[in-house]
């Protein structure tokens, strides 16, 4: 059936920012104030931290079966982060904006880069909007990675270098938003995706 014209279409919304900048904590408030939107759960190899919950949270996958959904072209992008794998299964977002829905994936700098050239590339025939979260301060930052107490200090300061070196990537997004508070931030981005659904139109 086709569609018609100046409907609004479906599109991805890539939530991006450095380890321990909150982007799930944000994402979470954000699908409570905006819970139309469909959210892209996330494959990863990396243990669950406590309270999450497989298939909620992330899809929690063996290295071995992880590799295998690679292999088979399963996964819209996946990279190996701080010694994890994570992946974003790709069938899941074709079909959800072939509905015209607004999908939101919450991903790694890598990840987002991965999306942005599918998308560039036309493998994802779908608009994209890339948003940038970041701390108020690199002292914030610290202090909410150490904060979490479910890792080695070693393994905190080595995210904490890894944040510092992402952040010099923000100029690749269409958006940059602070995450001063949790309930700004979801609100700051609600306002992004409101905006770009005028924009986002069939011809």
């Amino acid at each position: 059936m086709p569609k018609k014209k100046g409907t609004r279409r479906g599109f991805l919304v890539v939530i991006s920012g450095p380890s321990g900048v909150g982007k799930s904590t944000v994402v979470r408030r954000l699908f409570e104030i905006f819970p139309e939107l469909k959210m892209s759960i996330s494959a990863t190899t990396r243990p669950p931290r406590p309270m999450e919950k497989n298939k909620t949270d992330y899809h929690f996958l063996s290295e071995e079966e992880f590799f295998k959904q690679a292999k088979n072209g399963s996964f819209l992008e996946w990279a190996q982060v701080h010694k994890y794998y994570y992946g974003t299964p790709i069938q899941y977002v074709k079909e959800e904006v072939e509905k015209n829905n607004i999908v939101v994936a919450e991903v790694d700098v890598q990840g987002a880069a991965s999306i942005k050239e599918h998308i560039t590339q036309g493998k994802l025939k779908c608009a994209g909007v890339f948003i940038f979260l970041i701390p108020p301060s690199v002292d914030i930052l610290a202090f909410r990675l150490k904060r979490r107490k479910t890792e080695k200090a070693e393994v905190v300061n080595y995210r904490l270098r890894a944040a510092i070196a992402e952040l010099q990537v923000m100029e690749k997004y269409d958006y940059i938003v602070v995450n001063d508070k949790i309930d700004s931030a979801a609100q700051k981005i609600k306002a992004i995706i409101n905006v770009e659904k005028e924009r986002v139109l069939l011809n």
